[in-house]
């Protein structure tokens, strides 16, 4: 990877791909963003219109409409493109017309010679990014999908809120699918050092916390994104924000621990499936899966997850 030049190549220029090029822009996070959408039109008046408030931002990026050919250079290219679900149009069909708006995006990237990594935040995001290194041909480790990242950033907020503690001294994960079989492994959650389990006692006021609190949490995170869509017709700000943390780790090399969608090759006993798992990340993609030491229980939990996955793809191909 270069350290004269950051580039990033955004494909989609939807709700959430300009959250998250927004968001680039005011954290001033790579050097050069282009935007790739098949309406040019809206990708040149994106670019325009963050353009102009280039003189407020502390930024001195490089932001254009452009073509596939120019992500030939770039370190990171990430897809937010996709197409909506039909009224009574089935999840596997609507994964079908995924694929195929998919395989007419990475097909011509990795035609330019691009050679960097794929960030993956189109929903379905665990089946879109398998598409992607399906696709693609890349090493597994470069082929990276959002995953729960933002699910546990809610994980963390809601804990926070409840115990009264800065989510960022909050550790705990949300892992498996992102979506209705995602899960929050208890037995590794914690306060700094010290478990959130142990915080459990009796039921008595002295408690920081009790387990139907903990589920209570578990199921709003769970079903945050329905309540908002529910609100909004979609989120965007969120995921927006969690696609430019993990742009940050791995333009700056960090060894950051990420939820992000992998692929498991013989982690916690899965194979060739993505979900998402706590991993580090740097300049290479993934430089390993950080297993966590479930429970039976939490175990049980990830294998229906992941075959609920599995699920999923069988048919696209």
């Amino acid at each position: 990877m270069r350290t004269d030049k950051r580039k990033v190549a955004l494909v989609g220029t939807g709700m959430v791909g300009m959250s998250y090029a927004y968001s680039m822009l005011n954290q001033g996070v790579c050097d050069e963003l282009v935007l790739i959408d098949i309406n040019r039109k809206r990708a040149e008046g994106e670019a325009m219109d963050l353009n102009h408030g280039l003189a407020f931002s502390a930024s001195h990026m490089k932001i254009y409409a452009g073509e596939y050919r120019d992500c030939s250079d770039a370190d990171i290219v990430v897809i937010c493109a996709g197409v909506a679900q039909k009224p009574g149009e089935t999840r596997l069909d609507l994964l079908k017309r995924n694929a195929a708006v998919f395989r007419s995006i990475v097909e011509p990237v990795t035609e330019s010679g691009f050679n960097g990594i794929f960030l993956v935040a189109t929903n379905p995001v665990d089946i879109m990014t398998r598409i992607t290194y399906s696709l693609s041909g890349f090493n597994p480790k470069r082929v990276i999908g959002s995953g729960t990242t933002l699910d546990t950033a809610r994980l963390r907020y809601l804990l926070g809120e409840s115990l009264r503690v800065d989510p960022r001294n909050v550790h705990a994960y949300v892992i498996g699918e992102h979506g209705d079989s995602e899960f929050v492994p208890w037995s590794q959650a914690m306060i700094a050092t010290k478990p959130i389990l142990s915080l459990c006692g009796s039921g008595g006021e002295e408690d920081m916390v009790n387990r139907e609190e903990l589920k209570r949490i578990e199921e709003e995170v769970r079903t945050a994104a329905y309540k908002i869509i529910e609100a909004k017709q979609a989120t965007y700000y969120g995921i927006g924000m969690s696609l430019t943390r993990i742009t940050r780790a791995i333009l700056g090399d960090e060894n950051s621990v990420f939820t992000v969608s992998a692929m498991l090759r013989g982690e916690y006993g899965q194979s060739e499936v993505y979900a998402g798992v706590p991993c580090i990340i740097n300049k290479n993609g993934i430089q390993r899966v950080l297993t966590l030491s479930l429970t039976e229980d939490e175990k049980e939990r990830l294998d229906n997850s992941c075959n609920t996955l599995r699920e999923s793809f069988e048919g696209i191909f």
